[in-house]
């Protein structure tokens, strides 16, 4: 779909849409998914049609368990390369012995006899 061409009201009539066809493969009618989330069967053909509140699209959502739609529809902005290099600090590029375990190794290594 091309969003950008599409007014305000046209994209929340499209998500109403894909919320109806996910409500039929589910098996309930509207009457019952309004009334599992709360609201009248008018309230939620409005939703369906576009309007509606948010609040009233997340329930029915979670009504017909489809919340993890909810990332594919706005999913978590991924941090910046500054923010990750922050965020990772200072990584080892080394590996330090114990100062007695240097001592013991060092005493060893001068009695060998290569």
């Amino acid at each position: 779909m091309n969003y950008e061409a599409m007014t305000n009201k046209a994209i929340a009539a499209a998500l109403g849409e894909r919320l109806e066809r996910l409500r039929l493969a589910r098996n309930f009618t509207q009457q019952m998914l309004a009334d599992e989330i709360g609201i009248t069967a008018k309230s939620y053909r409005q939703l369906v049609a576009g309007g509606g509140k948010l609040e009233n699209l997340i329930a029915a959502l979670r009504a017909l368990n489809a919340l993890d739609q909810l990332d594919n529809f706005l999913p978590e902005p991924a941090p910046s390369p500054l923010e990750q290099l922050k965020l990772r600090g200072k990584q080892r590029q080394r590996v330090r012995q114990p100062r007695g375990a240097q001592a013991a190794t060092g005493a060893d290594e001068q009695g060998l006899d290569w």
